[in-house]
């Protein structure tokens, strides 16, 4: 990986300080001596080498040193500005020597990219070590995003089920609901024909002669519970005082009360007695 950025850096390095120094002896050969030329072409490209060294030595160390650097990018400067002085003065070719005028400030700048990537080079171990961590992350998160759908999935076909049982419980009170309500109107259609009614009440006892029974429907519906008594809160009327209450109760009205009439006043007015001596109160006094 490391031969990826320095190879180019040095092949242009090269290639830069060939340039200079070709450029430098055929452009002061004319007015100089040629190997006055020749020192001078060494020299920039010489002093562009020792910096660089310099400068590699110390990211060798972990270091840097501005000056330096500066020293190095003005050596890249001058022979790019020697380049191009000689580009803008050649009778022949000046755009193809203006073309590679800029070689020597690439060649610092892939150094300055190869500097960069030392910062940032990671050990084999580190990598592997950061990969492994990255794999663990997305092992997480792909668990993460299945128990998820799972949930997801299971409460959907947890509330499909109760949907469909509550729609199921709705149907079936809307059934019975229909079922009672066709019962009621049977009933109540029973009870108010005459001709059902003498039926009805031919098969119930009279309560007192000349009076026929009513016939009560059964109780549908919402019913209001007595208020709770305390079983010591009064002492047990006698069969005596019961008989006078019942027959009070029964002939307060003309004609006389039915039981379930005088039962729910009995009840009503704060007494209390159970069902079977009521009843059997009523048949004392009703005889």
């Amino acid at each position: 990986m490391r031969a990826k950025t320095v190879l180019p850096a040095v092949a242009m390095t090269a290639v830069s300080m060939v340039l200079t120094l070709a450029v430098v002896v055929m452009w002061l050969g004319a007015a100089v001596p040629w190997p006055v030329a020749l020192v001078v072409g060494l020299g920039i490209d010489g002093g562009w080498l020792a910096t660089l060294a310099y400068e590699r030595r110390l990211a060798a160390q972990g270091d840097h040193n501005r000056a330096v650097t500066a020293v190095g990018w003005s050596f890249g400067i001058l022979a790019a500005g020697v380049l191009i002085a000689h580009a803008l003065t050649a009778e022949h070719s000046a755009g193809a020597w203006l073309a590679v005028a800029w070689l020597p400030i690439a060649a610092k700048a892939l150094w300055l990219v190869h500097s960069l990537w030392e910062r940032t080079a990671l050990t084999p171990v580190a990598l592997d070590a950061i990969r492994g961590i990255q794999q663990e992350a997305r092992d997480e998160a792909a668990v993460a995003r299945a128990r998820l759908r799972a949930e997801a999935a299971t409460e959907e076909t947890r509330l499909t089920a109760v949907t469909e049982a509550g729609a199921r419980v709705a149907r079936v009170q809307a059934k019975t609901a229909q079922t009672l309500s066709s019962a009621w109107s049977t009933l109540e259609t029973a009870r108010a024909g005459e001709e059902t009614g003498r039926a009805l009440t031919s098969v119930t006892a009279r309560v007192t002669p000349g009076v026929t029974p009513r016939w009560e429907l059964p109780v549908w519906g919402p019913t209001e519970p007595l208020a709770a008594r305390s079983l010591e809160s009064a002492p047990a009327l006698t069969d005596e005082a019961l008989d006078v209450i019942v027959d009070e109760i029964r002939t307060s009205e003309t004609p006389a009360l039915s039981y379930r009439e005088m039962a729910a006043r009995f009840r009503a007015a704060g007494h209390s007695a159970s069902e079977v001596r009521l009843r059997a109160a009523w048949k004392r006094v009703a005889a």
